[in-house]
Parts: structure tokens; C-alpha cells; sequence
């Protein structure tokens, strides 16, 4: 009975979903322009090639924002159970912090923020 739930609730989002899907299909306008059909659609002409290499810079910011982004997604379960981890959990959630601020500090240092 506990799976019947689910199944359930499965079964609903999958049909939500193909029923928007459907919906926007048969009643959405169907008239596309050259400007529309453009690399960025926004009427503005091209003026280099949509496929030009970024630097590794650029991906290696990306990269770093989001592994310090997943550092929050630790923090906010961990301030809400404060009082209940006590001390041992004060004491791990500083070790975690101390190896993450250590990264920040060893990339900084190597200049992997430096933006030029």
C-alpha cells in the first residue's frame, strides 16, 4: 500500500507533464520568422560565431562556484539541527569548514580566481 502512493503520484506528474506538453503543442502559435529561427533569437544580427571556445577560466569559475555552492547545501540541514548534534557535530561541521576554507585559500593563492 505504501508503494501505491507513489505509483500514484508517478503516474499524475507523468501525465501533468504530457498533458502541458500537449497543450502547449496544439494550442501554442506556430509561426516562425527568420529572425526567430536566429542562433539567439533576439533580432539582434550575428556578429561572430556562436561556437567560438570560451576559456577554461570561464569553466573553472563555474566549476569552483559550484562545489562551494554544495558546501551550503551541507550548511543549512546542519544549522537546523545545531542543538540536537551538540558539541560532536559543532566540532565536524568545523573540520568540514576548515578543509573547504583550505581550498578557497590554496585556489585563491594559485590564482585560479584572478579574472584577466
Amino acid at each position: 500500500m505504501e508503494w501505491g502512493s507513489v505509483a500514484l503520484y508517478f503516474a499524475v506528474v507523468v501525465a501533468l507533464g504530457g498533458g502541458i506538453i500537449a497543450a502547449s503543442r496544439l494550442l501554442g502559435p506556430r509561426r516562425p520568422a527568420p529572425e526567430k529561427l536566429d542562433a539567439y533569437e533576439c533580432g539582434v544580427p550575428v556578429i561572430s560565431s556562436p561556437r567560438q571556445r570560451l576559456s577554461v577560466h570561464f569553466y573553472l569559475v563555474a566549476i569552483l562556484f559550484i562545489l562551494f555552492d554544495i558546501e551550503t547545501v551541507f550548511l543549512i540541514p546542519w544549522a537546523v539541527l545545531f542543538r540536537k548534534l551538540g558539541v560532536p557535530g559543532l566540532i565536524e561541521m568545523g573540520m568540514f569548514l576548515g578543509v573547504v576554507g583550505f581550498g578557497l585559500v590554496y585556489i585563491w593563492r594559485r590564482g585560479a580566481l584572478e579574472w584577466e
